[in-house]
Formats: C-alpha cells, structure tokens, sequence
C-alpha cells in the first residue's frame, strides 16, 4: 500500500493531525541543525566568562601572580583597559583608564 493510499483512507481530523506531527517534526529540527552546523559558540564581549567545555571560564585578562601571593591583572574594556592589582598584604586596588 504506498503512501498516497494511506493518506486517503485516513479521515480529514486524523489528516490534519499527521500535517501537524510533520510540522512540529521540522520545526524541532531546524535548532538541532542549527546547533550541528555551528558547534562552537561564542559568548558576547560583554559577558565576564567564556564557556569551554560545558563550563564557565573567567575570561580574565593576563594575569600575573607573584610568589608571595600578590597578583596584577590588565583587561581591555572597550576603549579602556582595567588593571585590577592585589598585594600580599590583601589589598585590592582597581583602576581604569580610558
């Protein structure tokens, strides 16, 4: 029996009920191929973490940490560049410069 057969034997609600499962088929389709064609997302410049491997990753910028604990960190934001220091003493200091 082919399929044009089939389809005509059907009443006219269970027609309309095997269109619409075809339809919503597609439509679930068409975000899956979406995500295959393009794996790899990127998130926005705005955001403060990158996502690798399922997780968040503190884009951060180059970060230099020091043996005794102190740390210095330089990030471009935009037109300006943020240098964030800590000392070994525990002070936090921020500055930005544009």
């Amino acid at each position: 029996m082919g399929m044009m057969t089939f389809l005509k034997r059907q009443p006219p609600a269970r027609l309309a009920a095997i269109a619409a499962g075809i339809g919503l088929v597609a439509l679930a389709a068409g975000p899956v191929a979406a995500a295959i064609a393009d794996p790899v997302k990127k998130t926005p410049d705005n955001f403060s973490y990158d996502i690798k491997n399922g997780k968040r990753v503190a884009k951060g910028g180059n970060r230099v940490t020091n043996a005794d604990g102190s740390w210095r960190e330089e990030r471009k934001d935009g037109d300006c560049v943020i240098v964030r220091e800590k000392t070994a003493s525990g002070e936090y200091r921020e500055t930005r410069s544009c």
